[in-house]
């Protein structure tokens, strides 16, 4: 298991919702489990100390502002959370009201007074969401102040990171994630690589400075906005990136390519996979196995979802060579593993 030297306040990204009491008193916080009734969180071990800091501050302000906290029995009020985002190595710090309507009072007066109490703030967005799922955030975004990102570095690369962007929350250890990632690549230079449910290319632009030629893949249309401005950032012109599901995308460029050129298969030398907890679909498997690539690297955030991928693809002719835990969320029950796996002759 990669521990954490000081695992406290590593988190980079705090979402808090608000609540109002029934005495009136704003409160602001976390859902508690398997509901959305909010418990107040002024501050927490896990959370970087100036998020917090600024949420209290904007829970005070929103009174002598006359903000209204939505409420989602009545439908009425306007705030519904702040998400807060900080760089890391940049220090460069981000605030997001997330809100019912793009309509929001004295805005100007409201951004200077926030920004009075922090002048450490870069950049504040109001993102509008009207939706009725449990989704923080909405597609639409309006900059109240500065660029609308920020930027933060990480394993020699800058990455720039807007209010959609996945972007890892504990970078101390998503360095030393990554890195084992790159180890159990392998590359020398000549690789062909995949490297689906890339994000903003964290892990493609790594991989891109040892390899020929890196396709990333990514659902989210910003993230993949954010990956190529990433990469122009980096000076890095061996990653291209697709919009779409890895499940979608891979099988079709797949069928494609054998349509192109009659009697041949499209070929990669190694795939990284970073999915989500749900893992990866079975028909993706497939496909990564059908391009029998030497070398396929597994990055999880889920270990069920992982040995149930692993079985599969064990199925189709890859063994597992080696396995590593990282701590990537101290105090949780959470924990990311690296699998390299390996293509059996």
């Amino acid at each position: 298991m990669v521990g954490m030297e000081n695992p406290y306040h590593y988190r980079n990204k705090v979402n808090s919702a608000f609540a109002r009491k029934k005495d009136g008193t704003i409160i602001s916080g976390i859902y508690e489990k398997g509901t959305h009734k909010v418990v107040p969180v002024d501050e927490c071990l896990l959370e970087d100390q100036r998020a917090d800091a600024i949420i209290r501050d904007i829970r005070s302000l929103l009174k002598s502002f006359k903000i209204m906290i939505y409420n989602e029995d009545s439908g009425y009020g306007l705030l519904r959370h702040v998400m807060v985002r900080t760089g890391f190595a940049s220090g460069e710090i981000m605030v997001v009201l997330v809100c019912v309507s793009p309509v929001f009072p004295s805005k100007n007066n409201f951004v200077k007074a926030l920004r009075k109490l922090h002048p450490e703030i870069t950049t504040i967005v109001l993102n509008v969401n009207d939706r009725t799922d449990s989704m923080v955030l909405g597609k639409r975004d309006i900059v109240l102040f500065g660029r609308g990102y920020i930027e933060d570095e990480l394993c020699g690369c800058t990455f720039r990171i807007s209010p959609q962007s996945f972007y890892q929350v504990n970078p101390a250890q998503t360095e030393k994630l990554y890195g084992l990632a790159l180890e159990y690549a392998d590359l020398t230079g000549n690789e062909t690589v995949w490297d689906l449910y890339c994000g903003i290319g964290t892990i493609s632009l790594f991989l891109a400075q040892k390899a020929k030629k890196v396709y990333g893949v990514e659902i989210v249309p910003e993230a993949i906005a954010d990956a190529k401005n990433n990469a122009k950032i980096n000076e890095i012109e061996n990653a291209e990136f697709f919009v779409g599901k890895s499940e979608e995308i891979l099988p079709a460029y797949y069928e494609q390519y054998a349509k192109d050129h009659p009697g041949e298969h499209a070929h990669a030398d190694v795939i990284v996979v970073d999915p989500p907890r749900k893992g990866c679909e079975e028909n993706l498997l497939h496909t990564m196995a059908s391009m029998q690539p030497d070398r396929i690297v597994y990055v999880s955030c889920d270990s069920a979802t992982l040995a149930r991928d692993v079985k599969v693809l064990g199925e189709l002719g890859y063994e597992v060579k080696k396995v590593r835990g990282v701590d990537q969320f101290p105090m949780t029950c959470h924990v990311e593993c690296v699998v390299a796996l390996h293509r059996v002759d």
